[in-house]
């Protein structure tokens, strides 16, 4: 699925990651604000958080889709589901964009993009987390029908020591296309 879309100018070229990628993807890692990051399970600024992430797209084990804009990783996404778990029905969403892409409807696509695969892969279940201050990525979620399930006071650390919340986001895919299709949203 590589596609080339305008996201402002230049096109973006939208596609799955590939083992190559894994130079682009830890210079964007790089570029990414900090605190941006901190919402992730791990930091994809180390090389074998990088390795593990290409390897479960690779395998299908995690959907993931890379932007690229001029050669440079611009935007990334990833839904994936512990399927060991008690919770195999849920997936997480991670999504980053680089701070000149955001506003561009980059974002919204992907999300679709990744809201469409892992229902179609089972999910009946997607969370997201991020800071509670994060306003434009939870104002992205929120019009894709995600709610706040949960804060998780102090949960985060970041590189100084210093204390963040977590913000826990939550939808049921198929009661947000029920809405969709009785409420024409």
């Amino acid at each position: 699925m590589t596609q080339t879309r305008a996201f402002g100018d230049p096109t973006v070229t939208i596609r799955p990651p590939a083992a190559g990628d894994r130079e682009m993807i830890a210079r964007f890692a790089q570029g990414v604000p900090p605190h941006d990051l901190l919402f992730l399970a791990r930091d994809i600024r180390q090389p074998k958080v990088v390795d593990a992430w290409l390897n479960g797209a690779a395998s299908g084990q995690l959907f993931s889709l890379v932007a690229l804009r001029e050669g440079q990783v611009v935007a990334t996404i990833a839904a994936l589901s512990d399927r060991l778990s008690w919770s195999p029905h849920v997936w997480d969403i991670r999504l980053l964009v680089a701070p000149e892409m955001r506003s561009k409807g980059l974002g919204r696509f992907l999300l679709d993009a990744a809201i469409a695969a892992s229902t179609e892969a089972g999910a009946t279940k997607l969370t997201a987390r991020m800071t509670p201050d994060q306003a434009g990525a939870i104002t992205l979620f929120e019009e894709s029908g995600f709610r706040a399930e949960a804060l998780l006071r102090g949960q985060l650390r970041d590189s100084e020591g210093g204390l963040h919340d977590l913000a826990v986001l939550a939808m049921d895919p198929a009661l947000q296309a029920a809405r969709r299709e009785a409420f024409g949203e």
